[in-house]
């Protein structure tokens, strides 16, 4: 099985406006993990190979941001899961430039 996730990590209450730190925090845990992500300016994406990797990734993001004084988080998660195939982030976005070049 292949899971494509889009996360979207949103601490509620922070001290400033900005949320680049807790971001930051949250890729380090993925650099750590090993796993394949790609940052955009409003979530980021990963692959993961199971559900328990997934929760295993939710539970250090929600540690992580814990420790940093955080006493909310919303957590936005879509999707994207495959049985016939394995996909990546780079299939998914190499599948639609083909369409474009056609």
């Amino acid at each position: 099985m292949a899971i494509l996730a889009e996360i979207r990590v949103i601490p509620i209450a922070t001290p400033s406006t900005s949320l680049s730190k807790y971001i930051a925090s949250v890729i380090e845990i993925l650099k750590k993990k090993g796993v394949n992500y790609v940052l955009t300016p409003f979530g980021t994406c990963i692959e993961v190979e199971d559900m328990y990797k997934l929760a295993d990734i939710l539970t250090s993001i929600s540690d992580v941001l814990k420790s940093l004084s955080i006493n909310r988080i919303v957590i936005d998660i879509a999707l994207d899961i495959r049985f016939d195939k394995q996909i990546t982030l780079e299939s998914k976005v190499k599948s639609v430039e083909e369409m474009l070049s056609t």
